[in-house]
Parts: structure tokens; sequence; C-alpha cells
């Protein structure tokens, strides 16, 4: 009789360690299939890049040549195109102020501040002079 006992507590055993890995395993696998596909980490904390930061204010030339040669290059949808006397002084003739003004909050086809958005005030000024010729 005492084997017998012995017998079904080890069968009893078995079969609980058994039941035991398969949950432990399903469990594996159910938390690798509901795992986030990626994570997002932003800044040095992560290993990546460090934003560069400027070291001062671009140039007129600078801001042309990264933001608005895109349009004003080839007189896209009406810009005036750089260095085009007629088109500028048009323009101008209601000053610079208001000229940066609609450049600084779009115009026409002009999205604000020609996508330029790290650009500051200064530095539309200065892109503007540029382009009209007037350094």
């Amino acid at each position: 009789m005492n084997h017998l006992k012995a017998l079904v507590v080890a069968a009893a055993t078995l079969i609980a360690a058994q039941t035991f890995a398969a949950v432990a395993s399903s469990e594996e696998k159910i938390k690798a299939r509901i795992a986030p596909v990626g994570e997002v980490c932003v800044g040095a904390e992560c290993g990546g890049a460090v934003a560069a930061v400027s070291s001062g204010p671009r140039s007129g030339e600078d801001v042309y040549n990264a933001a608005c040669t895109a349009c004003h290059a080839a007189g896209v949808l009406g810009a005036p195109m750089k260095g085009d006397v007629a088109a500028w002084d048009a323009r101008l003739e209601k000053g610079m102020n208001i000229t940066l003004k609609n450049a600084i909050k779009g115009i026409n086809a002009m999205p604000p501040k020609g996508n330029c958005l790290d650009c500051s005030d200064d530095e539309i000024l200065a892109a503007i002079k540029f382009m009209a010729g007037r350094e």
C-alpha cells in the first residue's frame, strides 16, 4: 500500500511539474506576442544624437539656402525670385515691417515662415534682405 501511495504522489508531482512548465511556457509566449514592437526614446540618455544647437543667428544666405530656395529660386506659385528687383520692390513698397510680418504669418501660397519653423524673426528678415538684394 505504501508503494502505491508513493507511486501516486510521484505521478501527481510529475503531472504538476509538467503542467507548471506548460503554463510558464505559455506565459512567456503570451508576453512575447504582446511585447511592444519598439520604443521611443529621445535625447542623449538613449544613446542617440543630440540636436545641434545653433551658435548664433544664421545669415540671410544660410536661411535662403536651407528653406527658401525651394520656392524663391524658381518663382513657384508667384514667389518673388532672388534678385528680381521689380518683384521685391513691389512687395517692399508697403515697408520692410509689413513684408516681414507677411513672411512670418504666411501669405498667399507661402506657409508661415516659409516652413522654416526654427528660424527666428531676425533670420527671416535677413533672408528677405538677402533675396531682395537689400543686405
